[in-house]
């Protein structure tokens, strides 16, 4: 069964790489914009199996595109899509947390369901949602973890008396792995919010910061605003350094300035979102978990 990689623009350097990893060729999907906001996809050659690269920022135009080029190559004969999505879009709403909210979670989900036959992602924004597969019935599903390739990325870098720091009890799970990846003491911080831009965070273990470089990671920074009253309370606390790490860099390039004002001297992120500030490639996580599709 023959197989090839295809991309929007966007993400050509990164779904290049991951294909010459895999021995495959890559084809650019072609996005025409009309002048009334739709658009017209065109695809390359269809391969029996196509691996669809696809980080889903900027996600309502690019689910569309998605859906367009599914419909091409399967007409062009496609038998199987893989869809490989290092960032996934609409995974934050699981829930209605206000009466007549849409649960965009059980809507994007199964859509793709539809669309593709196999999801590969990174670090899935899912709370209350514990297993990848839920959110993609009837379909395979993975959401891989950016804390081995970043901590491969770091190792060696950082001060033994660094300590890797989460802003709120959501980032446990990767703060804490990263740590222990790295042999460094953690500490997560209690978040409130009071809306999309407005956070407090306080650490009521700052003992155990004080006179210590800071790591700050998070999986998603999109407004800045946790990061940036992060950054303060660390302050606060008495941290001697912060330099952060994020899975996904969603923000405008220009926040790094405010990111400098609030006392974070670097800003790395993976490779799952093309960004400036992408400095750790996630190639080899992907490759492997593609093998299987081009393995005889």
């Amino acid at each position: 069964m023959s197989a090839a990689v295809q991309c929007l623009a966007g993400a050509a350097g990164d779904a290049g790489r991951l294909a010459a990893r895999l021995g495959l060729a890559v084809d650019l999907i072609d996005v025409h914009r009309f002048p009334d906001g739709e658009i017209k996809v065109t695809v390359g050659p269809a391969a029996d199996k196509v691996i669809l690269y696809m980080p889903l920022d900027r996600a309502n135009e690019k689910l569309i595109a998605l859906l367009l080029a599914a419909e091409a190559l399967r007409r062009g004969g496609a038998r199987r899509l893989v869809l490989v999505a290092p960032y996934l879009c609409y995974m934050r709403q699981d829930t209605a947390f206000n009466a007549g909210e849409a649960i965009s979670q059980k809507v994007i989900g199964p859509l793709i369901a539809r669309t593709v036959d196999r999801v590969v992602t990174v670090d899935a924004h899912l709370h209350r949602t514990h297993d990848i597969s839920a959110v993609f019935p009837g379909i395979a599903a993975e959401d891989l973890s950016a804390m081995p390739a970043i901590a491969d990325a770091l190792r060696g870098t950082l001060g033994a008396n660094t300590v890797v720091v989460g802003p709120d009890e959501e980032s446990a799970q990767w703060v804490g792995e990263l740590a222990r990846r790295l042999g460094l003491d953690h500490v997560v911080g209690t978040k409130t919010r009071a809306g999309d831009r407005s956070v407090s965070i306080r650490f009521d273990n700052a003992a155990r910061l004080k006179g210590r470089p800071a790591l700050l990671v998070d999986d998603i920074v999109s407004s800045g605003g946790t990061l940036v009253t992060c950054a303060n309370a660390l302050t606060a606390a008495g941290v001697t350094s912060i330099d952060c790490v994020v899975t996904h860099a969603l923000f405008p390039p220009g926040m790094l300035d405010d990111f400098k004002r609030a006392g974070i001297r670097s800003l790395r992120s993976t490779t799952s979102v093309p960004h400036p500030t992408n400095a750790i490639a996630l190639d080899h996580l992907l490759a492997d978990a593609l093998r299987d599709e081009v393995t005889p």
